[in-house]
């Protein structure tokens, strides 16, 4: 298959997480799948950005050759897809001691800038990614995508294909468990063609490096991570479920190794394969870092996982650790030093109470460390923090939780700030029995609860309220699938407390994304055997009354445009005439079509192609 064609089909929706399984070895090809698409040679796991700051941000790739001791790779970013106005380029060496993996801190860079950037060896060219610096000064609006728990055994990575074809966020905040540990049906729906690799329980450096080849070779993960930068955290199954700095519950001591041994290498294998930016060269363990992006928030990364915390003991154990004293201290300066509008807590533990008849059910959670929680609470109440949001991952459902200091059955206590937990983008949910009326029933702080579905959120940001838009899709089992908007909650500025939304916030105005063609090595298009044109993408998606079609023809071709409802009826139809090679952008004004799922048709030249849109 084309490159060319291959990126475009997975961006516009025909083809889904592609199944593989690894047959080869030996050098760099021990890692994952084998029947790697030679066209993405030698870059098959993409590109990917990450930890943005106001004039930097990190680049990532992975070079895989047959044979190969020291290599050398070129990169380069520019502010167009023609690499036209080229800002910053080099020359990076990896090998086997970093897996082969490349990351540069691209720095001199501008804030609140969109860049493309690129990588190349021996004139031959990656995919082409996109990335987005932080922005500084007054800000007026900003989006984040919020995502967790991608089990590839669970399984397509759908979730992720929906949020990276939206186009309407500034980056994508991990919440953790981004990879799984297990061996092949340890944790699983046992889907065909979704197996891990290796096939045994991941323990070694090799191991833990093949799992994270695997999951990247992901087409959806692959195309996420192209369009915008992540800010990652851990959770405990990239070393080991219920993890803790001493051990995991998924880890036997002598039998699998030294536990320090073990973390020690997951810990190795995720700075090779993630684009992290270590707050500290000098302890590795430590993740927790901060992140500015104007007045409008102050984002403050934590490790409830591996950095601090203790066993897990007795529910409602007062004494128990899970920050630890310097991360503990650490943020409670940033939260008392920030002047921003809202202080964005992202971490992966729920933080709410989650009772049954009055009775703690859960001690992975804050539950099991209340001090800490207490601490926390009063840290806020005390200094007059307003407008703390906390982001949590881990437990596969979906909670809108209010923050309050005291609470209890009959005392609704003093709200100090609010939680959004988003679902798994696959991994299977709720690990108790138990309906969410139960649950709401016993616990007065929880406003909004999923306990069944899939996607991800959205976080909007403005001075008025900060908000969270649940998204679901409709399966994580078929390639061809749906995206709805579930509900919203949000705490107006001042609150600290959570109030329902009238719908889904509407993302501003955004560039394009990056097109699947890749530019030459000298900065013109490389049409090789390409095919003579086709879309790039479409977006915002879901939309509100306009989108836009981005498009490219390789030679001057008739180009016409259709919407059709799900009954096929036609609701829009443009027909653009012959339109000369290069790319193009068709804006779509849809005002009076109704909120629904369509198809979008384009056809150019004897070309077609199509992908579903949803209006809002």
């Amino acid at each position: 298959m084309y490159r060319i064609l291959l990126s475009a089909l997975l961006l516009i929706g025909i083809t889904g997480g592609n199944a593989y399984s690894q047959t080869t070895t030996g050098n760099q090809f021990n890692h994952g799948r084998s029947d790697l698409d030679a066209e993405l040679a030698p870059f098959y796991h993409g590109v990917a950005s990450g930890d943005p700051l106001p004039d930097a941000v990190i680049i990532w790739t992975r070079i895989t050759l047959p044979d190969a001791d020291a290599v050398n790779v070129n990169w380069r970013m520019a502010t167009d897809t023609l690499f036209g106005n080229v800002v910053a380029s080099g020359t990076v060496t990896t090998d086997a001691t970093t897996d082969w993996t490349v990351q540069v801190d691209v720095t001199g860079l501008e804030p609140d800038s969109w860049y493309y950037y690129q990588f190349l060896h021996d004139g031959v060219p990656s995919i082409m990614g996109r990335t987005h610096t932080a922005p500084v000064g007054g800000v007026e609006h900003l989006r984040f995508g919020v995502v967790s728990c991608s089990n590839y055994e669970h399984g397509l990575f759908n979730a992720y294909r929906s949020l990276a074809e939206r186009n309407d966020i500034d980056a994508v905040l991990h919440l953790g468990d981004y990879i799984y540990e297990y061996e092949v049906g340890g944790y699983s729906i046992n889907m065909e063609g979704r197996t891990n690799e290796p096939a045994n329980e991941i323990i070694t450096l090799e191991d833990y490096r093949t799992r994270y080849s695997h999951y990247r070779l992901d087409a959806d993960l692959r195309e996420i991570h192209r369009q915008y930068p992540f800010i990652v955290i851990w959770d405990d199954h990239e070393t080991a479920n219920d993890s803790w700095y001493g051990g995991a519950n998924n880890h036997t001591e002598g039998a699998e190794g030294l536990w320090v041994d073990r973390k020690a290498a997951a810990i190795r294998a995720h700075d090779e394969w993630l684009p992290l930016r270590r707050p500290d060269a000098n302890s590795p363990e430590r993740i927790y870092r901060d992140f500015s992006y104007g007045s409008m928030a102050d984002l403050l990364m934590l490790d409830t996982r591996l950095y601090a915390r203790e066993l897990q003991g007795a529910l409602g154990a007062s004494t128990r650790v899970l920050l630890g004293y310097e991360q503990r201290h650490w943020l409670y300066d940033n939260l008392s030093a920030s002047e921003a509008k809202w202080k964005i807590i992202g971490q992966q533990v729920m933080v709410a109470p989650m009772l049954l008849a009055g009775i703690p059910v859960n001690n992975d959670q804050w539950d099991g460390y209340t001090g800490e929680r207490d601490s926390l609470y009063s840290h806020l109440l005390d200094n007059s923090i307003d407008n703390a949001v906390v982001l949590t991952g881990d437990i596969h459902t979906s909670w809108a939780n209010d923050l309050r200091r005291g609470a209890t059955l009959f005392n609704p206590g003093i709200p100090v700030a609010v939680e959004f937990v988003v679902t798994s983008i696959t991994s299977t949910g709720f690990p108790f029995n138990v309906g969410a009326g139960i649950i709401q029933s016993s616990n007065q702080h929880v406003k909004y609860i999923d306990l069944t579905q899939h996607g991800y959120l959205i976080l909007d940001l403005t001075d008025a309220a900060a908000q969270s838009d649940w998204y679901y899709i409709s399966s994580r089992t078929e390639p061809v699938f749906t995206t709805a908007f579930a509900a919203g909650w949000k705490t107006n500025d001042g609150d600290n407390f959570l109030s329902q939304a009238n719908g889904a916030t509407v993302g501003g105005v955004f560039p394009p994304l990056a097109p699947a063609f890749v530019a030459d090595p000298v900065g013109g298009i490389s049409l090789g055997d390409r095919p003579d044109g086709l879309i790039v993408s479409a977006y915002p998606n879901p939309f509100d009354h306009d989108f836009t079609v981005q498009f490219n023809a390789f030679k001057a071709e008739r180009v016409t445009c259709t919407l059709t409802d799900a009954s096929g009826r036609t609701v829009l139809s443009r027909d653009l005439g012959t339109v000369p090679a290069g790319l193009h952008y068709l804006d779509v004004n849809a005002p009076d079509v109704a909120p629904g799922l369509y198809i979008l048709s384009m056809t150019i030249g004897d070309q077609r192609m199509v992908r579903n849109m949803m209006r809002r």
